[in-house]
């Protein structure tokens, strides 16, 4: 292998999940308030006039109907030489690539593999600050006879680089290539990107709520209960906590966080977190809120996150915009955790 030069209102809470061992909901310890928050009084199990519950594909929503997420798509050739033996993969362009880092963009690269063989794979470079990247670089897997190459599959991961921790996977793309008619020649492809699956898999949901006051210059988030959290401890559960970062443009500006609650995979937190947000910087602001398993012997695990601003994926941009249309109200809605 080598590369080639160059909503509607809906009641509180959810459906009940099966109990289990670990999907049993957990509360926060109780009387403990840290510092710097104060607890909510038991807004996971009721609505009160001043809250709102708004799923994201409700009708509360003028019309717009169920809001799935959008990760972009990808165009891309692939063609293999009956003379060369060889597979040539070109990985063209991406487009509408969702933005994953604080300043609202993403720096994307490809991987390229021929599944089930995940040991080898090849990489186009990385297009910095850029959601309709061009690679237009071309990848050839040489001396594959064509039998073993029919029983490969072209499997693309589209990724946000990452240079301080582990690079974010933006989505993927999967096609057998014994589906392909004519592989004599090159063809080209644009592909919807789906939700990355290698390993990764669900990692939970959420359930925040937002409340903006105008006339304090406040957001206050809170963080109410999450469900069905993927289990990172050897016992098969995990000992969550909730981390906040107040973000403007990529300056980190205020940390809070949750108490941990052990080894619960259904936690109860029910608590409050305000934020001083100035009306002129709300258009740069973004509300990062990180899952965590806490771990006494070793660095502690990121269960999934939420980026909550003007800018993120539609389901988080909704929220921002159903509370910044409801000063004064507490906004909550259920959000999935991403890698």
């Amino acid at each position: 292998m080598q590369e080639a030069p160059p909503a509607n209102q809906e009641a509180l809470p959810p459906p009940p999940d099966k109990r289990g061992v670990g999907n049993k909901p957990c509360n926060s310890p109780k009387g403990h308030r840290p510092d710097g928050h104060s607890s909510v009084t038991d807004l996971a199990n009721s609505l009160t006039g001043d809250m709102v519950m708004l799923s994201p594909g409700s009708e509360d929503d003028d019309g717009e109907g169920a809001v799935s997420e959008k990760l972009g798509r990808i165009q891309f050739s692939v063609g293999y030489s009956f003379q060369d033996s060889t597979l040539t993969v070109k990985i063209l362009k991406g487009q509408e690539l969702p933005a994953k880092d604080f300043s609202g963009t993403s720096d994307p690269f490809v991987k390229i593999y021929l599944l089930p063989d995940k040991k080898h794979k090849l990489e186009t470079k990385i297009k910095r600050k850029n959601l309709n990247p061009h690679w237009n670089e071309t990848f050839l897997f040489e001396g594959f006879p064509y039998e073993k190459v029919r029983e490969r599959t072209l499997y693309l991961q589209v990724l946000d680089f990452d240079r301080f921790s582990r690079n974010d996977p933006i989505g993927e793309v999967s096609i057998p290539l014994n589906k392909l008619s004519d592989l004599g020649h090159m063809q080209t492809f644009w592909k919807e990107l789906k939700p990355c699956m290698d390993g990764a898999g669900r990692r939970g949901d959420l359930l925040v709520s937002l409340c903006y006051n105008p006339t304090a210059n406040t957001i206050t988030v809170n963080i109410i209960k999450a469900r069905n959290l993927k289990a990172m401890d050897i016992g098969g559960t995990s000992d969550p906590y909730v981390k906040l970062w107040l973000m403007h443009k990529d300056k980190r500006i205020e940390k809070k966080k949750t108490v941990t609650i052990k080894r619960c995979l259904n936690p109860v937190f029910n608590e409050s977190f305000p934020f001083e947000v100035p009306a002129h910087v709300l258009r740069e602001t973004t509300i990062i809120i990180t899952v965590m398993d806490k771990d006494r012997l070793s660095r502690n695990d990121v269960i999934g996150k939420i980026y909550l601003s003007w800018k993120s994926g539609p389901a988080e941009v909704k929220h921002w915009k159903d509370m910044m249309g409801r000063p004064r109200t507490n906004v909550a809605q259920w959000h999935a955790l991403k890698a």
